[in-house]
């Protein structure tokens, strides 16, 4: 669903024609919103570190653009019961520094997560079910699970397998039922792997210098096991101001940028340059409060109307999120009726709610609060695309039905410190899955708030059904994947039919590059350098 307005393209009518330049032929050189805060791939779950790391490391299994899971140093694998699991490794894969791949560089990586010292946030999330692993042969490895896990292949996604070698193992190296690790050595901690020596992965990239604030530069590993990339050497340089990125990119000193801002576009299209976009898995929602007292709200007599489902529908009614898509974000979204975006894992193809204020007026009045009231929107400025202008054209129409809405709008890092305190009855955030499944927004945005069990972390405004508990619960322990979709569907219609939460679009991802490149827009946004294509008639790699 991609378009620009008509009054933003003539906004930008008068642009200035450029005439694009093309990658060099063996060098790519791509700029980039934000910059890796390591070049360690298991220091920080962070998908800006994750997209370049992904270049020089790998893992057993990937996920392709939609996010379904492929095999990548597995070859496959198989649950022998509900609680035990077999990975058949590929073999003849080699390290950079020419060592083989073998289980034991698989069971060093995850022994090594949990002891990455100061990781702002730890891969230990997706290893903490492991009971045991063990070698059946150099390519063949067991892993035990401490109870069922149906997502345990999609978690060693997440799993950057490192040279046990060349990180300096003992030769026996074993994981103990309790999760300790022997014959680990001296584990080296994340400053290392700004050295290339330390740096080693499997992947069709080699790090070959890293200058934090400037630029990281990688080349083809020549003796990769798969497909060799197009580009002898690859740039990659943080550009985090949008203005700066798309100039970088109409100057010809960049061949690819993402996220390009959408009132732009016309100008980058109109300069000879390509446009790609994708639906994202990323889903923009409203959360209200139902923890009974909620602050920021005024004419309700002490009353939160948010624990009211009546009116946590009129406000959903209230929202025209077609008009959003189309006049905020561009045609650059896709309404949304659910947490994750169909055909995705979990979802259910249901309708998005329709725009009716007259049935919203009627709600309040129902509710007992037929002149309204007023309330305090909590949103993010500069998180997700167009965050603030979407805050307050939701604000404009919840004011159409008598729901007076103030827009208290504030930097990324000060809105969520503020959101998880609770200062907001009623605030805008997204979520991006990173499994690609819905259990993901339901364990994270609904599930009763339980942080010891890791539920419901990101459920400020605490809204709780045990039905949908259960349901969670059960599908997190089920293996058939056919089965543990019916759960999940309806775990999530649960929240949905009594609006707990209120999904409002799909976020597009965009990405600018010279007219001889290609690449496929990926749901999970991704910008992957060994990704990016020659187009058509532009030539082979070497």
């Amino acid at each position: 669903m991609r378009k620009v307005s008509t009054a933003m393209a003539a906004a930008l009518v008068s642009a200035t024609m450029l005439t694009p330049a093309t990658a060099q032929d063996g060098e790519l050189t791509i700029g980039l919103k934000s910059e890796a805060t390591s070049m360690d791939p298991q220091f920080h779950n962070l998908s800006t570190n994750t997209q370049v790391l992904q270049n020089v490391f790998q893992a057993l299994v990937e996920q392709d653009a939609t996010q379904s899971p492929m095999p990548q140093l597995a070859e496959s694998w198989e649950a022998i019961d509900d609680t035990t699991w077999r990975f058949k490794l590929r073999e003849g894969v080699t390290f950079h520094d020419g060592g083989a791949f073998t289980a034991r560089d698989v069971i060093y990586s995850v022994c090594r997560i949990p002891m990455v010292e100061n990781s702002p946030s730890s891969f230990s999330i997706y290893t903490q079910q492991i009971s045991d692993m063990r070698a059946e042969d150099p390519h063949t490895l067991i892993i035990e699970t401490d109870g069922a896990n149906p997502l345990l292949p999609v978690e060693s996604a997440t799993w950057a397998i490192l040279s046990a070698e060349a990180m300096g193992a003992e030769e026996e190296l074993t994981y103990g039922p309790d999760g300790s690790c022997e014959g680990m050595g001296e584990v080296p901690q994340s400053g290392a792997f700004n050295d290339p020596a330390i740096a080693v992965g499997t992947g069709p990239y080699v790090l070959d210098s890293f200058t934090r604030g400037s630029e990281m530069v990688i080349t083809r590993y020549a003796d990769y096991w798969g497909d060799a990339p197009d580009w002898e050497r690859v740039v990659m340089r943080p550009i985090s101001s949008t203005g700066p990125r798309v100039a970088a990119l109409l100057a010809g000193d960049v061949d690819m940028i993402e996220q390009p801002p959408i009132q732009d576009i016309p100008r980058i299209e109109e300069a000879g340059f390509k446009i790609v976009d994708s639906q994202s898995n990323r889903v923009i929602y409203l959360a209200m409060d139902q923890d009974g007292e909620a602050p920021g709200l005024g004419g309700t007599d002490g009353k939160n109307p948010l624990t009211d489902a009546k009116v946590r529908q009129a406000i959903s009614l209230a929202i025209n999120r077609e008009a959003i898509v189309e006049r905020i974000m561009g045609g650059y979204a896709t309404p949304a009726a659910e947490l994750l975006p169909p055909p995705m894992f979990g979802t259910s193809g249901r309708a998005v709610d329709p725009y009716d204020p007259e049935r919203a007026k009627e709600l309040l009045a129902e509710a007992g609060y037929p002149d309204g009231f007023q309330i305090t929107l909590g949103t993010p400025n500069d998180r997700y695309v167009n965050d603030e202008q979407v805050a307050q054209a939701v604000a404009q129409m919840l004011a159409r039905i008598g729901i007076q809405t103030t827009v208290d709008a504030s930097t990324a890092s000060q809105f969520f410190s503020r959101r998880n305190k609770q200062e907001f009855p009623i605030y805008m955030a997204g979520w991006g899955a990173a499994s690609g499944e819905m259990s993901s927004p339901l364990k994270s945005l609904v599930a009763t708030h339980n942080p010891d069990a890791g539920l419901g972390v990101t459920n400020a405004g605490r809204y709780s059904n045990e039905e949908l508990d259960s349901l969670l619960g059960e599908a997190m322990k089920t293996i058939d994947d056919e089965k543990r979709s019916e759960l999940l569907q309806k775990a999530e219609g649960v929240a949905l039919d009594e609006w707990g939460i209120l999904p409002l679009h799909y976020e597009q991802t965009v990405w600018a590059l010279a007219p001889g490149l290609d690449y496929t827009p990926r749901v999970d946004q991704y910008t992957l350098a060994y990704a990016v294509t020659k187009a058509d008639g532009e030539g082979d790699a070497e």
